[in-house]
């Protein structure tokens, strides 16, 4: 997805302050949808409580919250100053990301094997899935400050190459910021909708494996990226 995010970035020339905020408004919105995020995201919601559109909104926009704390807190040195974070403490951000989405699947496997999604039928007929021991807004926010240590880098640059004015890049960062936190809040409601819905929750312990396995897969490739023992595209 970096390329597209390169592109989109090249619609801003730097100087125009509405052109700016709207490219950092679009590039925020669609940061939620690179395959680190998705990843995350279904592991994090796939163990909130039943019929949890709502519930998962409040851990998504936690989350995000905490995704757009790290990247407003390590952006600003970078479009300020260039100073960039050393190579070192970059891969290691990135291996965090890896490692949390791998801790995050195994986690919602552990709760599987636990019954932690269990089908109960009530005696009006209704079945219903008890997911116990959801995860509060304050734990989301920890997972997304680490998730957003990863690839800050990568956001200054896309800000530096089009915006040469100090005031204009920050504005832009922390419009950024803001926009990927909502669009994660979204993207997190949007999942919890699906999960929700009357045949998913009834599918749900059996689907439940199945995320988590993918995450774990997909965690273990990203980790293993991020230190240069796999083909890396992010």
């Amino acid at each position: 997805m970096f390329g597209l995010d390169s592109w989109l970035a090249g619609f801003s020339d730097g100087t125009t302050l509405a052109v700016v905020a709207l490219v950092a408004i679009v590039l925020g919105l669609r940061h939620a949808s690179d395959p680190d995020h998705l990843a995350a995201v279904t592991t994090l919601i796939a163990g909130s409580e039943d019929r949890a559109a709502r519930a998962a909104g409040r851990l998504g926009s936690a989350w995000g919250l905490g995704h757009a704390t790290s990247l407003f807190v390590f952006g600003v040195p970078i479009v300020l100053f260039k100073a960039y974070l050393p190579e070192r403490v970059q891969q290691a951000a990135e291996t965090s990301v890896g490692v949390l989405i791998i801790g995050l699947a195994v986690w919602l496997l552990v709760r599987w094997r636990r019954g932690a999604f269990h089908v109960q039928v009530h005696s009006h007929g209704h079945d219903e899935v008890h997911a116990h021991g959801a995860r509060s807004p304050l734990q989301a926010y920890g997972i997304g400050l680490v998730h957003g240590t990863g690839g800050s880098a990568g956001v200054g640059v896309l800000l530096l190459g089009s915006i040469r004015d100090h005031v204009f890049a920050l504005a832009a960062l922390a419009i950024f910021a803001f926009f990927t936190a909502v669009s994660m809040a979204l993207l997190s409601t949007g999942f919890g909708r699906v999960l929700g819905s009357a045949r998913l929750r009834a599918s749900l312990q059996r689907l439940a494996p199945g995320m988590a396995l993918v995450s774990l897969g997909f965690g273990v490739w990203y980790a293993l990226g991020a230190v240069e023992l796999a083909p890396y595209f992010f």
